[in-house]
């Protein structure tokens, strides 16, 4: 769920002591308290107008995960230019190609119905952060681009399906997925996928049927309109979480040479540890 301000009584590590586990901060709501979302057990949908502010949001979390001693990024980024920064701190980027991004998400697929197998034979469910394996963020900028754009219709049907079942399995097995739209559709987000996210961000949209595909059916007609959203009022959103209600939030804003200086540190810290003990793997491909 959401949370506002005081922060948690633990406090919220910086620098290369986060956590995927930990809040992430995300911006401030109406009354200036700052938002947090736990990201590790939920999946996030972000839609919206184009120059809404998805990209700072999306901008944020990979921020965060790219600082988390226990993350790993995976990227896709038809544009190259949104999320292009954390490339090197990314196990994979993928731009504009989807037969990339369909070799990705297989290979998505397989780590979690292996970690899945893993939880059966020790009798969980979850994974923690006691089990010590990294929680794979899936970052996906513009899901239309490669569900409705490029590639042949069965390659885009495969990625929908892929994605899908990510969203649906991967957030108890460590793999939580960051997914944002300028075209929110029933045709790009049917309901069946939309229900899946656990957290929804409506930037402004033109109409209301537009801010209920990605917060939920009613909810415009209950006053949590993202039409509302002035066009100058960029990083404004609704975000809701599972079971609660719209909030109106201002999304924490990084600006490039902000994300580039994280971004390099962010590589420097995850260079590959040359004095790891014999036997102790140190890249970071996606095998666990």
């Amino acid at each position: 769920m959401t949370t506002t301000a005081p922060a948690p009584t633990s406090g919220v590590p910086v620098g290369p002591g986060l956590s995927m586990f930990d809040p992430i901060f995300v911006g401030i709501d109406e009354f200036g308290q700052p938002v947090y979302i736990t990201l590790a057990y939920r999946n996030l949908l972000a839609g919206g107008e184009p120059g809404g502010g998805k990209s700072g949001l999306l901008n944020c979390i990979a921020a965060h995960a790219a600082l988390s001693v226990d993350s790993r990024l995976v990227l896709l980024d038809g544009k190259l230019v949104e999320l292009g920064q954390w490339e090197d701190s990314a196990d994979a980027f993928i731009g504009p190609d989807i037969s990339d991004a369909l070799t990705v998400l297989r290979r998505l697929q397989v780590v979690m119905n292996n970690r899945y197998a893993w939880l059966r034979a020790h009798g969980r469910r979850k994974l923690t952060k006691a089990d010590r394996l990294s929680v794979i963020t899936v970052l996906v900028d513009e899901i239309a681009f490669y569900s409705a754009t490029v590639g042949s219709k069965q390659e885009q049907e495969e990625f929908v399906a892929l994605l899908r079942d990510l969203v649906a399995r991967g957030r108890a097995a460590g793999i939580p997925v960051v997914a944002a739209t300028q075209r929110p559709s029933f045709d790009i987000i049917p309901t069946s996928l939309r229900d899946l996210f656990g957290y929804r961000a409506a930037f402004r949209c033109t109409t209301p049927n537009s801010s209920n595909i990605v917060l939920g059916h009613g909810w415009a007609e209950q006053g949590y309109s993202a039409t509302d959203i002035a066009p100058t009022n960029q990083g404004a959103a609704y975000l809701i979480a599972e079971g609660g209600v719209p909030r109106r939030i201002k999304v924490a804003y990084l600006s490039d040479a902000q994300i580039s200086g994280i971004a390099d540190y962010a590589a420097w810290i995850r260079r590959p540890d040359t004095t790891a003990p014999a036997g102790v793997p140190t890249d970071l491909g996606l095998a666990a």
